[in-house]
């Protein structure tokens, strides 16, 4: 019997960048399955060929999201993607954020701005709802690694407004947030699952410095340590997880929940990742051993 062959997606700006990619490859060999590395838009991939097509850096979809979405169905239909379609077109846009919040799950304050929405009446009205956001982040509601995303004063709204038109007359949604000063002190959790099943977790570090430009890179550097958990934070976790709007026969296979701190210290959803996460292997003893199991679990029999 010939071992299952998986496909790691990335991308090629990312390669030699994934810090889990190599321990992910050798978990996935010593677990018995053959591994290929493979960007996303490789038009030589053959994506039949493979048992299964894994997600994992795919960090240049941000700018191309048309293109990364007619990709993942066109592999869909060829072996099986994961996560599956329809989680990658439901993850990709942070709008599911507002579904999430009236699904009751905490949810960091959010506010949507539309291509043809007016930016500076838009921020006029975010800030009027949120009185006591002294700061507040911009940043693309498609966008991953806090790429083109900023921290503004409250007193500095010219260059907010600018921000925010920029990604309008890129045809790209804005997202408004509240800047919650408990992220300075204690940064933020994320919390990985393996097939619904809580893994580890890592403390990343302030990501938006006060002035700090918006990245050019694939990706804001972070500052990564291992972190235990609460228990409410880990409730919300699962709360997030059980709220997606669609059919869930099985967990997904991954996910990373990221959380920060409210302004009275309770734990609030920033982020849900689903498509392309760093799952921060090296950080956790056992957990590349943990996700190639959960990863081979998934081999269609």
């Amino acid at each position: 019997m010939n071992p299952p062959h998986i496909a790691l997606v990335t991308a090629r700006a990312a390669r030699g960048l994934d810090e889990d990619m190599p321990l992910m490859e050798r978990s996935l060999r010593e677990a018995g399955a053959r591994v290929t590395v493979s960007d996303w838009d490789d038009d030589a991939i053959e994506w039949s060929g493979f048992d299964l097509a894994l997600l994992r850096s795919t960090w240049d979809y941000t700018q191309r999201a048309s293109e990364f979405l007619d990709w993942a169905h066109r592999v869909s239909e060829r072996t099986r993607l994961l996560n599956p379609l329809a989680v990658v077109r439901w993850n990709v846009d942070k709008h599911y954020l507002a579904e999430l919040s009236r699904a009751g799950v905490p949810v960091v304050p959010s506010a949507f701005v539309e291509p043809d929405d007016d930016a500076q009446a838009a921020l006029d009205a975010f800030l009027e709802t949120y009185p006591g956001a002294t700061e507040f982040v911009v940043k693309p509601s498609i966008g991953a690694g806090s790429l083109d995303a900023q921290r503004h004063r409250r007193d500095a709204r010219r260059e907010a407004v600018a921000h925010v038109r920029r990604l309008l007359d890129a045809r790209r949604s804005a997202l408004l947030q509240p800047y919650l000063r408990s992220v300075d002190e204690h940064g933020e959790t994320a919390l990985l699952f393996f097939e619904g099943e809580f893994s580890h977790a890592i403390r990343k570090g302030p990501m938006l410095g006060k002035g700090a430009a918006t990245s050019s890179g694939l990706f804001v550097v972070e500052q990564i340590t291992p972190r235990e958990p609460s228990v409410r934070e880990i409730e919300i976790a699962k709360r997030a997880l059980a709220a997606l709007p669609f059919p869930q026969p099985q967990p997904q296979l991954y996910a990373r929940v990221d959380l920060i701190r409210g302004d009275d210290g309770s734990p609030r959803l920033l982020e849900l990742e689903l498509v392309e996460p760093s799952v921060f292997l090296g950080h956790a003893n056992g957990a590349g051993r943990r996700f190639a199991q959960a990863i081979l679990r998934r081999i269609p029999a």
